[in-house]
């Protein structure tokens, strides 16, 4: 406990004459508590939503207008759209303790308690009732909505144990155990995927928003909550056909959608931010600008491919958990060979797939190719794509040549780094095309045949060069006159990798 925190008041009375006094506290509801901070961090110019990126001119000034308009919010929107990250943060914009009558299960405001136990230890001991303080990290509430929540759940039951133990009547509003809402008293709560509530708690859940009462096991209970009630859904489910009721749509004073990076430039911010990159390793990682954004414009693709489902949309999740695994087998690659530097390449996107394939949900075109083939080509084009920003209009004749005279490289990816540079040396210009990546003369032999590979990849992406199982990256091959009847035709075998 801080030392701040031990000189609060701890009575009443000293409650009374502290900053904390009835004047201030007695009549400011929890959304008058958001509202007013938050305009005083507007005033200071602070970062109202740390972490949250690509939502400055978009998502944060709707949010910013439902606190000051005091409203109850819902934000909707896909998976993986820091739809949660953003609620959390709410309880920034809360004080940093409050003060609540010391063991009340729902946090009674000291001059205005609801609860029967509260109301009965403030008539008898009067300016000695005892107070506590809760810090605003203990002031959110979250439950994720379930088919099998109850009303128990969300609002409270008698509690027969406590009515015998005490020996009240079950009927006495003391006997009651208060369920997540109540609990949450004086705080945010909030809901995520709240169409899976079912339809009667969905009816409880605005009952108690607007009329502030409730029925536990028929017996009625007056509960004036003080809360901001936020809450987060699927726009899908989130509609009239979907499994939300009318009347608590109509009681949610604001409707926000939230939305995947808007360019690419922002979701490779996202991407830098939230993976693990910087691990502690004997070997120094180095991630190229070309391969984040590979690894990025392949979620791009795939949120825009009607091979894979809209609905369900293509998770931020994707190109973080893939960047880590790129990282991953460039890590491991250099543990083997026993190099000072780890440098992921294209080759090892491939290997990523198990990270990538799992945040796909396809339609059924994409499930009759496959998830692995849908995710190979999406490299492929994204390969291209980024290929294009730092290549195009670069003449790379010489190296086209140098295929179709019959020259052909099988690249394995435990090979180490300088015996692939030597083997990509021997490609006639393909090394002094790596200066368009920005790559200086010292750089490590990692780095080099990372970029080597890539710009390989970027030809094998146009279909400039092929690359196969048996040969690796070869000369494309020309299109063939139809066969003529009788002839049989040779099988062309693309290579995939493992």
């Amino acid at each position: 406990m801080s030392r701040a925190t031990q000189e609060l008041p701890r009575t009443l009375g000293a409650l009374r004459e502290s900053a904390f006094s009835e004047e201030r506290l007695a009549n400011r509801s929890v959304k008058d508590e958001l509202r007013n901070n938050l305009i005083c961090k507007i005033q200071r110019g602070e970062q109202l939503f740390p972490g949250i990126l690509g939502y400055d001119d978009t998502v944060v000034p709707q949010v910013v207008n439902a606190i000051l308009s005091r409203h109850n919010f819902i934000l909707l929107g896909l998976r993986g759209q820091a739809k949660t990250r953003l609620i959390r943060l709410l309880t920034n914009m809360l004080d940093e303790v409050t003060p609540y009558l010391e063991g009340c299960e729902i946090h009674d405001n000291p001059y205005r308690p609801i609860c029967r136990r509260c109301r009965d230890l403030l008539s008898g001991a009067g300016a000695d009732t005892p107070i506590a303080w809760l810090h605003r990290d203990q002031r959110y509430v979250e439950k994720l909505a379930t088919p099998d929540v109850t009303i128990a759940d969300m609002i409270g039951d008698i509690d027969p144990i406590k009515a015998a133990r005490r020996g009240q009547d079950i009927s006495d509003e003391l006997t009651v155990h208060y369920g997540l809402l109540p609990r949450a008293n004086r705080g945010i709560f909030a809901i995520n995927e709240l169409p899976d509530l079912a339809g009667k708690i969905q009816v409880g859940l605005f009952n108690i928003m607007q009329e502030g009462d409730v029925q536990i096991k028929g017996y009625p209970i007056r509960l004036p909550l003080d809360l901001a009630l936020v809450f987060t859904a699927n726009p899908e489910d989130y509609t009239a056909r979907g499994k939300i009721i009318t009347p608590l749509k109509d009681r949610i004073g604001s409707e926000i959608r939230t939305h995947y990076p808007a360019v690419l430039d922002q979701g490779i911010a996202i991407t830098e931010q939230e993976a693990w990159l910087d691990r502690p390793s004997p070997v120094e990682v180095r991630v190229p600008d070309y391969i984040k954004e590979v690894v990025e414009q392949l979620a791009f693709l795939a949120r825009e491919d009607k091979r894979v489902d809209k609905r369900s949309g293509v998770s931020q999740r994707l190109p973080i958990s893939a960047l880590e695994n790129v990282v991953s087998n460039a890590e491991r690659r250099a543990l083997k060979a026993r190099e000072r530097v780890a440098v992921p390449r294209i080759l090892d996107l491939y290997s990523a797939l198990p990270a990538i394939t799992g945040k796909l949900e396809l339609e059924y075109e994409g499930e009759l190719k496959g998830g692995d083939t849908v995710a190979r080509e999406l490299i492929r084009v994204a390969v291209g794509k980024i290929y294009d920003q730092y290549l195009e209009g670069t003449n790379v004749a010489h190296i086209i040549q140098w295929f179709d005279l019959g020259g052909s490289l099988k690249l394995d990816e435990n090979v180490d780094s300088a015996t692939m540079v030597k083997q990509l040396s021997g490609i006639q210009g393909l090394m002094e095309k790596t200066k368009a990546l920005g790559l200086s003369a010292n750089e490590p032999d990692a780095v080099r045949a990372a970029a080597a590979e890539f710009v390989l990849e970027g030809l094998y992406a146009h279909r400039r060069i092929s690359r196969s199982e048996e040969r690796g990256f070869a000369a494309e091959e020309k299109k063939r006159e139809p066969r003529e009847e009788g002839k049989a035709e040779r099988p062309n075998i693309r290579r995939q990798y493992n």
